[in-house]
């Protein structure tokens, strides 16, 4: 988004981290950090692959991702990390309540399937 187009707020006592958050990085431009990258997904994942291993190094033991399409929220904003863990584990969840797209936890489930997680024991 411009910065131009909207009237922003700050952090509680914190307007220099503020800045550095969201406004340095695209001069002109609101950071929000929730866009994703418009490549084809073999190439992602073979990139983040290799970074967690050259940051991390290889007892990070990290092999393989995938890319969905889109995160399930909650109307506050928060990822449904929890429910995601469960999904991959394979065990069953509930469907919370307040999730913005119920549609997303099946999309990330099939997602998982085909790297063989979300397996039902």
């Amino acid at each position: 988004l411009p910065a131009s187009a909207v009237s922003l707020p700050t952090l509680w006592n914190a307007d220099a981290r503020y800045r550095e958050s969201y406004l340095d990085e695209f001069p002109g431009y609101y950071q929000t950090a929730d866009a994703g990258v418009g490549r084809p997904e073999p190439e992602i994942v073979r990139e983040v692959v290799a970074m967690v291993r050259e940051r991390i190094g290889p007892v990070a033991a990290f092999k393989t991702a995938t890319v969905i399409e889109r995160l399930p929220k909650t109307r506050s904003g928060k990822i449904l990390r929890g429910t995601m863990r469960a999904i991959a584990d394979g065990k069953d969840y509930k469907m919370p309540a307040t999730i913005d797209d119920p549609a997303i936890l099946p999309e990330i489930e099939a997602a998982l399937s085909g790297l063989g997680y979300a397996q039902k024991s």
